[in-house]
């Protein structure tokens, strides 16, 4: 990424942009190799982001993926329900 470093410190409550600076959602919690992020919206979504693929610019967090990528790559659903 032009002009970013790679993320250093990273702390809940930022919020996390994806490479066109649309918000992907925010951190929850903040881990040795990941970050946790919860996605907005109706249905909130948690995204577990690999802390290598982040950057940091000032107080903002980067990804050079899309949204729709970032949910592709980094959303980890259940693979069966608590119940079942």
């Amino acid at each position: 990424m032009t002009g970013s470093t790679p993320i250093v410190e990273a702390r809940s409550g930022q919020r996390l942009l994806d490479g066109n600076g649309r918000r992907i959602g925010r951190v929850e919690g903040v881990f040795a190799d990941y970050l946790l992020v919860r996605t907005g919206g109706l249905l909130p979504v948690d995204l577990y982001v690999p802390r290598s693929e982040v950057a940091t610019s000032g107080e903002t967090l980067r990804v050079e993926r899309s949204r729709s990528a970032a949910y592709d790559a980094w959303h980890r659903p259940l693979k069966r329900a608590p119940h079942d």
